[in-house]
């Protein structure tokens, strides 16, 4: 009799899971298989259907995904699709908990049962391949395990033929894949029936009628092309996954053994519970970082930035750069002075000037401009416990990039450059022509993020890949940006990103990761170089003042950037709440919110007893009851709330603030009024 293995209970002792499996009688191969979460209201089904392998996915018994087939093309092999017969399969139970080095929490339980299903092809050329599947209290994932074979060596996929068939339709939030651009992610986030969607980037946020919010997207993504996903009225609710390819076509490289990234489908109750998204983390491997991380620190930060996409600075040389010695010694006093632990700048190596965008190939990452004395900065930075993040846009020269890698990081290195931001404009690369999310690429931004941690060098990627848990296994990686950020407020047209964005992002593209969105705008209205403010029309930020600071608690960013000109901080009341708010958290939780609409977190200081609170609104004002429920009874505290002034309106009037103090415990309702594209931020410490 062939053997195969039965779910048993775990042994866990001072936080190692020992698995204890037995052998088993069970039911014939070709029955559907179940799979449940720990708390058993996940249920995940396998099994072969006229020669297809497909799987379901229920919440609570009702269906979210109905049977959807797996499988892959190939170049020049047949697909790996139907005449499949189960062949074996296996459970295990884990239960693991660790510690963040840093995060929106602490501490992450890792709790989920797994069903391993391998099948074969019943006709030549009899190939077989594996789906590990995992069931969390969070969600479910699955991924491919090709095995080493003779009828299966190297290999060149297609397509990935993964399938979503919606148990019923839902409103979709999304970014298109590729209109305008096949590029990126820095589109305006839309709403629309899954049922008729093109492709879309993930994640992939999808409120169910009658039922759960769910996120699809992907984990522990290494030497893969990145995921989308393609539908349309003619797929009947089926979403495919659509994988961006090599300049030749191909999407997928590869030789077996060899395992695909995990795909997730993160299911919540509510918006709200989407968050704190650890299940990306929990698919990903353990940190590979060892000895001493000092060198990582959760910071704030400002930069020489924001004046060039105002027109106050240039990235390139002349009478208005910015990367100048004096300027960047100015803007690391400044950081100083506030606490701040990083200098941001842009523009201080050769290759800016001309058409930079399309000319990639010239840039150097190691020769400074001549005004940009980089050791005697950074010993300047050292002396006042300030650090310079360098920067290294690509503009995907990738091949002019690599072959200066290692040169660049062993002098960051040795000067003492802890901190690197990435740049990566353009819609393919230079050579190859080769697309910004495909294979190629994702091996080049893995490739970045092993190096830097090599070079003890931590990283922020703009145009980046989506962030899929890396963090996890090389907490050197940041933070990154992945949609569309605080520049286009700045350069966007049609007035900058709508009030709806933030509360719109925090329930998609923050599903996936932190994001590195540089808040803090104080010069709302942007005066221009002549000192006149831009018109009603024109692109500036749609928000209050006090929205931009409740940011820092909605938009979460390990390195969180005070994105405005350091003299328009100057004098400025409410930039006290950037100063006193943190970037590392013990405890996150969602106390209220809408997609869309509204949203209101709270955060707990890592290794300290403050709270900070960030509510925010779209273009309508509201008026929100929040509790403190969260506060531990019996403690008094000090709520510091800087809230939207008399008459505030992000359109007309959006600088007043009022700042005041009151006492609260965890019985107190405090009331949030927002204004039209407004926000709240407050700060709870305990009362001395």
């Amino acid at each position: 009799m062939r053997m195969r293995y039965s779910l048993r209970s775990l042994i866990v002792a001072c936080g190692v899971t020992v698995a204890v499996a037995v052998p088993a009688t069970g039911a014939r191969a070709q029955d559907s298989l179940r799979l449940a979460s720990p708390d058993g209201r996940n249920e995940v089904v396998v099994g072969v259907r006229d020669g297809f392998l497909w799987y379901a996915v229920r919440h609570e018994g009702k269906p979210i995904i109905t049977p959807s087939r797996l499988g892959f093309a190939f170049r020049g092999a047949p697909t790996l699709f139907d005449s499949l017969r189960i062949t074996d399969s296996t459970r295990a139970t884990y239960d693991t908990t660790w510690t963040q080095p840093w995060g929106e929490v602490a501490r992450v339980r890792d709790h989920h049962n797994e069903l391993r299903v391998t099948v074969a092809e019943t006709k030549a050329p009899m190939r077989k391949f594996t789906v590990a599947f995992r069931a969390f209290e969070d969600g479910v994932a699955f991924r491919y395990e090709l095995p080493e074979q003779q009828a299966l060596g190297d290999f060149e996929i297609m397509d990935e033929l993964t399938e979503y068939t919606l148990a019923r339709d839902a409103k979709a939030w999304f970014t298109k894949a590729t209109v305008p651009k096949p590029d990126r992610y820095e589109m305006l986030y839309e709403s629309a029936p899954a049922s008729i969607l093109d492709t879309v980037n993930a994640p992939l946020t999808l409120e169910m009628q009658d039922g759960p919010t769910v996120v699809l997207h992907e984990a522990n993504l290494v030497d893969y092309a990145g995921i989308q996903f393609r539908g349309g009225p003619e797929q009947n609710r089926t979403l495919r996954i659509a994988l961006p390819a090599w300049g030749d076509g191909v999407k997928v490289r590869g030789r077996t053994p060899f395992v695909t990234p995990w795909r997730t489908i993160q299911i919540a109750d509510r918006p709200g519970d989407l968050h704190p998204q650890v299940l990306t983390l929990k698919l990903n491997p353990p940190s590979v970082l060892t000895g001493d991380l000092s060198w990582i620190k959760p910071m704030k930060y400002i930069g020489i930035w924001w004046g060039m996409h105002i027109n106050t600075m240039t990235w390139s040389s002349g009478p208005k750069h910015g990367a100048t010695t004096a300027n960047t010694e100015r803007y690391m006093d400044f950081a100083a002075k506030n606490g701040f632990g990083g200098v941001l700048v842009e523009g201080w190596n050769i290759g800016w000037d001309g058409d930079w965008y399309s000319n990639g190939n010239v840039f150097s990452f190691t020769k400074p401009y001549p005004d940009f004395d980089i050791a005697a900065i950074v010993k300047h930075g050292a002396a006042e416990g300030v650090g310079l993040i360098a920067h290294n846009e690509t503009a995907m020269g990738i091949q002019n990039y690599e072959r200066q890698i290692d040169s660049a990081f062993t002098m960051y290195e040795a000067l003492g450059i802890h901190g690197l931001k990435t740049g990566y404009v353009g819609d393919y690369t230079l050579e190859g022509h080769h697309h910004h999310h495909s294979q190629y690429m994702v091996r080049h931004y893995r490739h970045v993020m092993e190096l830097a941690a090599q070079h003890h060098i931590m990283l922020v990627a703009h145009e980046p890949i989506m962030d899929t848990g890396e963090r996890r296994t090389y907490p050197n990686m940041m933070s990154r940006e992945g949609s569309r950020g605080m520049e286009y407020n700045a350069w966007g047209g049609e007035g900058g990103n709508p009030p709806e964005h933030e509360t719109t992002l925090f329930f998609t593209r923050m599903v996936a990761g932190p994001m590195d969105f540089t808040p803090g705008i104080f010069d709302l209205q942007i005066k221009r170089p002549t000192g006149t403010p831009r018109g009603p029309n024109d692109s500036r930020p749609r928000t209050t003042l006090a929205k931009q600071l409740a940011l820092y608690v909605v938009i979460y960013a390990p390195l969180q950037m005070a994105a405005d000109l350091p003299e328009n901080y100057e004098g400025q009341p409410a930039f006290q709440f950037i100063r006193d708010v943190k970037t590392d958290w013990d405890t996150t939780r969602v106390l209220d919110g809408k997609i869309g609409d509204y949203v209101v977190v709270a955060r707990k200081e890592r290794g300290g007893p403050q709270w900070f609170v960030g509510g925010i609104t779209d273009e309508n004002g509201r008026t929100l009851d929040v509790p403190l429920s969260f506060l531990p009874k019996g403690k008094s505290y000090v709520a510091e709330i800087y809230a939207d002034g008399p008459k505030a309106h992000y359109l007309d009037n959006p600088l007043p603030v009022t700042i005041s103090k009151r006492t609260v415990t965890s019985a107190t309702t405090l009331r949030m009024v927002l204004a039209p594209g407004g926000g709240q931020a407050i700060r709870i410490r305990p009362a001395k």
